[in-house]
């Protein structure tokens, strides 16, 4: 017996399925399909969110207004296009826990996180490094130290890498709070993820935001693995700006439009330095055409140049989605699926592979990583040509995330067994 009282029987999954209050947006979702014509099982919304089946309908609206109406589709489409972005606003202020003001859709995630460095790093003589996580995604690395280089600095002296302490793999609130506390007079700012992509930890932001302005540092956070998959409170947790991607639990299509977060404390901060774009101007006065930039109000005023509409349409399609299931509703699915999943896997002993992702449902979303001691992108392979999509992270992690708007019980019980037996 278990705290959710999981049994190992296929016919308990069936059962859950059965009760589930969600379970119908599953058939919303275009689910790949294995040679014999079967759905596959698909675990992989942590690196590609599935298609809404609604987003060919969004879409293509955009297309005829554009194929009928031209340029005149920015001011007479159905949904014109000067204003499109704002349609988002109130879906993704609600999605991240913030007002609608301190939220934008924009560029893509680095394109937005090195223009938040551009405001919120500001090195000096004294204050002058960055804090990352030792194993944050490649590219939130190359962001930063090229941002620390740019200022004529060393990643060497300026870039403080917390790692986790021996034998561990994800790191302590104590010892996060403790490097803030020896290091703060020099610390610049702190950019963490909310949810580390490897390990699957989410870290508590709110107690990272305090102890980082507790020392008078920059806080910001890279949501990647966070918006859709974790519950979160962006204003009223404080930090000053995060970023993230919406092509993950956010479902919005290969390479879609991201989203930016900056704190309504920053709104009027005119003198923030930052890259000026077009569509960041007085939209009052924008078609005047000056030569002088005047910034709109919150996140806007970060903006560069006029959005992709059929991206941001394919967004909003998910974003519909999400704002009609509920985060509450579907965090409590996830936490259940995830634990069903760590069940399953537990009920095998093995020295083969062992779960990194934190135990507490608390610290973790849907993501588990597997740690596969032997042979384990070879099992990947394996497991992906008989229709279980997963991924592999080198040097020994594979990442599964039962994602609760599309993914069933059944799914984590036939995963669960076929890997088991292919582990052995």
């Amino acid at each position: 017996m278990n705290s959710f009282g999981f049994e190992t029987g296929e016919e308990f999954a069936i059962a859950m399925d059965e009760r589930d209050p969600l379970r119908g947006f599953r058939s919303r979702f275009c689910l790949p399909k294995i040679a014999r014509g079967e759905d596959c099982i698909y675990l992989c919304g942590h690196s590609l969110g599935l298609q809404p089946k609604s987003v060919r309908e969004y879409v293509e609206q955009e297309l005829e207004d554009w194929a009928q109406l031209g340029v005149e589709g920015h001011f007479r489409g159905r949904n014109p296009w000067m204003p499109y972005h704002r349609l988002l606003a109130e879906t993704t202020a609600e999605l991240v826990g913030a007002k609608p003001v301190e939220v934008v859709v924009m560029n893509s995630l680095t394109v937005n996180l090195h223009l938040m460095m551009v405001s919120f790093y500001r090195p000096n003589a004294k204050r002058f490094k960055i804090v990352i996580e030792h194993a944050a995604f490649p590219s939130d690395q190359y962001a930063v130290k090229s941002q620390i280089r740019f200022h004529g600095l060393d990643p060497a002296t300026a870039l403080i890498e917390l790692t986790p302490r021996e034998g561990e793999s994800c790191l302590r609130d104590e010892d996060i709070e403790a490097a803030i506390e020896r290091e703060g007079d020099s610390i610049a700012l702190i950019l963490l993820g909310g949810v580390n992509y490897a390990t699957g930890q989410a870290f508590a932001m709110e107690r990272i935001t305090r102890a980082g302005h507790a020392r008078g540092c920059v806080v910001g956070f890279d949501l990647a693995h966070a918006a859709g998959n974790f519950p979160l409170k962006l204003h009223e947790w404080g930090p000053d700006f995060a970023v993230w991607c919406s092509y993950k639990y956010l479902n919005g299509g290969p390479g879609c439009i991201a989203g930016c977060f900056v704190h309504e404390r920053h709104n009027c901060a005119r003198d923030l330095p930052r890259f000026a774009g077009w569509w960041g101007h007085d939209e009052t006065v924008r078609f005047e055409m000056g030569p002088d930039f005047q910034p709109m109000p919150g996140g806007e005023g970060w903006q560069l140049s006029n959005p992709p509409i059929l991206g941001l349409a394919a967004l909003r399609a998910s974003m519909d989605i999400f704002h009609e299931a509920g985060m509450e509703r579907l965090r409590a699915k996830s936490v259940l699926l995830t634990g069903y999943l760590e069940f399953l896997l537990k009920q095998q002993a093995s020295s083969r592979f062992s779960i990194i992702t934190p135990r507490d449902s608390e610290r973790r979303g849907a993501q588990l990583s597997i740690r596969v001691l032997a042979e384990g992108r070879a099992l990947c392979a394996r497991l992906t040509e008989e229709g279980i999509l997963g991924d592999w992270r080198e040097p020994d992690t594979y990442r599964v995330a039962p994602v609760p708007l599309y993914n069933s019980y059944l799914d984590v019980y036939r995963f669960a067994r076929r890997f088991l037996a292919a582990v052995g």
